[in-house]
């Protein structure tokens, strides 16, 4: 049984419960790419660049080029969550709140998805035959390093810029962001009056697309009570915020298995309900070029 429970008993005073404000549930599932797994690791094999040759001669040789393979290691973990409700707990109170517990935990394994895919984004990746080469995020896909500005339209049109220079498929690309950030782009002086008529309408989610990206707000918290999106530190003090941008191909969710929720009576526990949610889930940077860290300063 929850522990804090007790502040439920009441006597007629409401026949509802209210769900606190919280993300419900996974916002960048559906634009990362996906596979399914089975076992605890999965090996991604990968084609690299190739390039055409001019023939000079009739009757030539055949030629024969290596084309370079590569490979990626998507490693599985598991999540889980229970809580019991005693029968006494659902007397004192108005009503049941088994559903109630139940789409909590659903909601918390849609934000630990969250958390897994920006934690990949931006970690060690493992690649190799065996996949014990780590290969971490380059300097090369950060902006603003020293974290020595807000978010702004010239680090949008620099991640465009870099993203444009790579061939980065122009569809499925995504920028993170918290609320901050966007209240940062709002109020940008640069802004034309194009510009800021599109930003508005983003900021009150009239639009969810500018300049190519399609922009998600991230403001869940992990367990620990801090944003999802990670904080910059300098010296130890916390000076901005690290937000993403990424393209489809270039951050994999592996599922071995997906969100499950089991409701069941425990006889070892009075017959208390049990309301227990698990899933394995993992994910992996697929390609450094896909995926850019912007450092944002919050004042």
């Amino acid at each position: 049984m929850s522990t804090q429970i007790t502040t439920s008993f009441v006597n007629q005073y409401s026949a509802n419960i209210q769900a606190l404000v919280q993300q419900k549930g996974s916002k960048l599932r559906d634009f990362v790419g996906y596979e399914s797994v089975r076992g605890k690791n999965m090996f991604i094999d990968q084609i690299g660049q190739v390039a055409a040759v001019k023939k000079t001669t009739r009757h030539a040789d055949t030629p024969r080029y290596d084309t370079p393979h590569k490979r990626r290691r998507l490693t599985l973990d598991t999540y889980h969550w229970a809580d019991l409700i005693d029968n006494d707990d659902k007397v004192r109170m108005l009503i049941d709140p088994t559903s109630d517990y139940a789409n909590a935990a659903a909601w918390a394994m849609g934000r630990a998805i969250d958390e897994a895919i920006v934690t990949a984004a931006f970690g060690t990746a493992y690649t190799g035959e065996t996949g014990a080469t780590s290969v971490a995020l380059p300097a090369t896909q950060v902006v603003d390093s020293s974290c020595t500005y807000k978010f702004t339209f010239d680090k949008l049109r620099e991640v465009k810029r870099m993203f444009d220079a790579c061939d980065v498929p122009s569809e499925g690309r995504v920028i993170v962001l918290s609320a901050q950030q966007l209240d940062d782009l709002l109020s940008e002086t640069k802004v034309t009056s194009s510009d800021y008529a599109s930003a508005k309408a983003l900021v009150q989610g009239e639009l969810d697309t500018f300049m190519g990206f399609k922009f998600i707000q991230l403001n869940a918290k992990d367990g620990n009570g801090n944003l999802i999106l990670p904080d910059v530190t300098s010296n130890n003090t916390v000076i901005g915020r690290s937000c993403l941008a990424f393209q489809t191909d270039g951050i994999k969710l592996g599922i071995g298995q997906d969100i499950i929720g089991k409701i069941t009576e425990r006889d070892d526990k009075c017959f208390a309900t049990q309301v227990y949610y698990e899933m394995s889930i993992g994910a992996v940077r697929m390609q450094e070029e896909l995926v850019v860290k912007i450092n944002c300063k919050e004042s």
